[in-house]
């Protein structure tokens, strides 16, 4: 993922409500989000072609976690371990997530940067292996892009305050949210975040949804959770020059069996 928004037991009806975006090079193959095999975890999550891992899923329990990666080219490596591996170790771990936030970011300290936010009905916590902290996280709403845990580059400043909004308004209508996600807007050159990449390319990857020849946004992804347990995750793709090109929405009842619309 390359940014999210995650309200956490603020939204009426809803313990969570999570919108997120995840850009990557269109030649990078993936499926669509579905529920895995029980060897494989049993999650609902989409899959990386590449890595074989995911950057964002459920479990039954109503668990769920997702990566963004920290932008720092100096330090990029690539024979680095995929961190595609982070979301299933978390929602495959009995631990509480706090400890299990910590356990996958400690022991992801080879690979590249990364966000790791993870949280169910109980609590979340985030961390990272750029930042040597697990933060707790109570009631509220909280934002990640390429960098640190709410820092305010000029994409989640903007999509932050439309899902304050949307939360103000006591909404339901997921329409909305993927609005929001779908804004093309790139930031003015003096508001750009410097992360090592040139100027042009900062301008484009400033934008909340991304539109490029070779790299953009795959996907939008909102998750819902509500207080009865409900669960719904709605997934929509889209190609290169950003036009849809499918959608996935699942409903289930955490700790009950899943039902795909």
């Amino acid at each position: 993922m390359c940014l999210a928004l995650v309200a956490l037991d603020v939204a009426p009806g809803h313990v969570v409500v999570l919108a997120a975006n995840r850009d990557e090079y269109h030649a990078r193959a993936a499926d669509p989000a579905a529920w895995w095999p029980a060897a494989d975890g049993a999650i609902l999550a989409g899959r990386d072609g590449a890595g074989g891992g995911t950057w964002l899923g459920l479990d039954r329990r109503g668990r769920f976690a997702f990566v963004t990666n920290v932008r720092d080219p100096a330090r990029l490596d690539p024979a680095a371990p995929t961190r595609g591996t982070l979301v299933p170790r978390v929602l495959a771990d009995p631990a509480p997530v706090a400890v299990a936030v910590a356990a996958a970011t400690h022991d992801g300290s080879r690979m590249n940067g990364f966000n790791l936010l993870a949280g169910e009905a109980h609590g979340a916590a985030w961390g990272s292996n750029r930042e040597g902290v697990i933060r707790t996280l109570g009631p509220g709403v909280y934002g990640l892009s390429n960098a640190a845990l709410d820092t305010p580059w000029p994409k989640l400043v903007r999509t932050r305050a439309a899902f304050a909004a949307w939360l103000a308004r006591g909404d339901a209508d997921v329409e909305a949210l993927f609005a929001l996600l779908a804004d093309r807007t790139t930031a003015p050159d003096s508001a750009l975040p410097h992360t090592g990449v040139s100027r042009a390319r900062e301008r484009t990857l400033s934008a909340p949804f991304i539109v490029g020849a070779d790299y953009g946004t795959r996907c939008s992804t909102v998750v819902l959770i509500g207080h009865d347990g409900g669960v719904r995750l709605v997934e929509r793709r889209f190609d290169a020059a950003g036009r849809a090109a499918g959608e996935v929405d699942f409903s289930f009842v955490a700790d009950a069996a899943p039902t795909a619309a």
